[in-house]
């Protein structure tokens, strides 16, 4: 059984058919993949695993839970963090603070009571924000920022992991980076999707993929079967896409 599960999913905003009959599973120690162009419906799906947007149909299971009827408290509750296509940090709080404001909260639900100020110390230890970690989060760069948010969602001790375009600002060097962070996380038993608009990425370290296009999922499968799908390529990636890496 996977540890996450979206059955069926339907999202209808009035007449607009945003997300339409979607099915897929992310397990424990993999990173699963969630790709399309952009309004494909992968934000949307993203809001309805986290319960801030209720679906017209279908079911979100995790570790065998129908959770659909949860509000996001307490899916968090339940082991499930995300972080935003768009940068969501406390600015004018360091980065210091930052993770220990979300330390604290996870600190009611869970059964480690590992002080605050240590979980954060040893998480921005971990993504490499040591250097900054007394500066106010809005004086980073984005590439930075994006691992504040990592590290916050890792405080909350999640058991699967949300990512919406994690990359986004990030170097070359600050996504390499990334990506040997994110199989680390894997390797821990963290069930990983990741939405991200750079394929790079998302081949080196994805395991198996979902296509949205439209709404509805157009294909699925591992890496080389996405990258080399004649449908993909039309839709999303392009030939030129293919030729690159080939070249």
């Amino acid at each position: 059984m996977a540890l996450l599960e979206l059955s069926g999913v339907t999202v209808m905003f009035g007449g607009l058919l945003a997300v339409d009959d979607v099915s897929l599973d992310a397990e424990a120690g993999r990173i699963t993949g969630l790709i399309g162009p952009n309004g494909a419906g992968k934000t949307t799906l993203f809001n309805v695993v986290t319960g801030l947007q209720r679906p017209t149909r279908g079911r979100v299971i995790l570790d065998g839970e129908d959770i659909t009827g949860l509000a996001p408290y307490r899916r968090a509750r339940r082991g499930m963090a995300r972080t935003f296509q768009r940068l969501e940090l406390f600015g004018t709080l360091t980065v210091r603070e930052n993770v220990e404001v979300a330390a604290s909260i996870a600190s009611h639900w869970t059964e480690d009571k590992e002080p605050t100020a240590d979980v954060a110390a040893r998480l921005i230890d971990r993504v490499g924000l040591g250097a900054v970690a007394d500066m106010r989060a809005d004086a980073l760069p984005t590439g930075q920022g994006r691992l504040v948010e990592l590290a916050r969602s890792l405080a909350t001790r999640p058991r699967v992991l949300l990512l919406d375009e994690p990359a986004s600002g990030q170097s070359t060097e600050e996504t390499e980076y990334f990506a040997d962070l994110l199989r680390a996380l894997a390797a821990e038993g963290i069930g990983v999707v990741l939405v991200e608009h750079d394929m790079t990425l998302v081949m080196a370290v994805c395991e198996y993929i979902h296509v949205l296009d439209f709404g509805t999922t157009l294909v699925a499968g591992t890496p080389q079967q996405i990258r080399n799908d004649p449908a993909v390529l039309a839709a999303y990636l392009g030939s030129e896409w293919q030729a690159g890496q080939s070249a």
